[in-house]
């Protein structure tokens, strides 16, 4: 008897353990809505521009790295305590979108996906800083 009461104690918190682990779990985000405005939008830093390496590496470091990585991986410290899962900016799915897509998700933002409009005025920073996510 005490063993199937041990057994059924073990397979109760199991099954506990299981159900809480996949109720939590992240969850990829859906598709962005990326209105034409910013589908047409083209960076004003072309490559090899040195803002992208000064400008924009020092924006990612202070803005995004906490959630995306270091190396935009979606692997940031602050990424596990997210309900939806980072992705990697080193897919090419990512580098096949168009720059004012990435201007878009980076600026104006979605969900927890916050929007940086205030924090990243200037427009040659916010392509410096979209420039250098593409270099991830």
């Amino acid at each position: 008897m005490k063993n199937s009461t041990r057994f059924a104690a073990i397979l109760f918190t199991a099954i506990l353990f299981i159900t809480a682990n996949v109720a939590m779990a992240q969850k990829a985000a859906g598709p962005w809505t990326i209105p034409a405005k910013y589908k047409s939008m083209k960076s004003t830093v072309k490559a090899g521009d040195p803002s992208i390496a000064t400008v924009g590496k020092d924006l990612y470091n202070k803005q995004c790295k906490s959630c995306h990585g270091t190396k935009g991986l979606g692997d940031g410290p602050k990424s596990a305590s997210l309900k939806t899962l980072i992705p990697s900016f080193a897919t090419a799915k990512f580098k096949g979108q168009a720059d004012g897509d990435i201007y878009y998700q980076s600026f104006v933002g979605r969900d927890e996906m916050p929007n940086f409009e205030k924090k990243v005025t200037d427009e040659g920073d916010r392509w410096a800083l979209v420039a250098y996510i593409k270099s991830l």
